[in-house]
């Protein structure tokens, strides 16, 4: 929701509009990722330095996750 210039409330588009009919699924913070590994958010940001982690998406300063891509490079992992 936000506000027009004579302070009334203008819904914002709605998710589905936008995405073409389906919502994605959210991005994962990196403390969402660190959660779902219990690996502590530091190991992540030295995998990340190092090339070793699961890819990540910088948007401006933060880095997200998407989930898929992290559950292929747990699995990967593992084999």
């Amino acid at each position: 929701m936000r506000f027009d210039s004579d302070r009334t409330v203008v819904p914002l588009p709605d998710h589905e509009r936008l995405l073409g009919g389906s919502v994605a699924d959210p991005l994962w913070t990196i403390r969402d990722v660190s959660a779902y590994l219990t690996v502590p958010v530091g190991t992540l940001y030295q995998w990340r330095h190092r090339g070793e982690g699961p890819p990540a998406i910088r948007l401006g300063r933060h880095l997200r996750y998407d989930p898929d891509s992290v559950h292929r490079w747990a699995l990967a992992q593992a084999s």
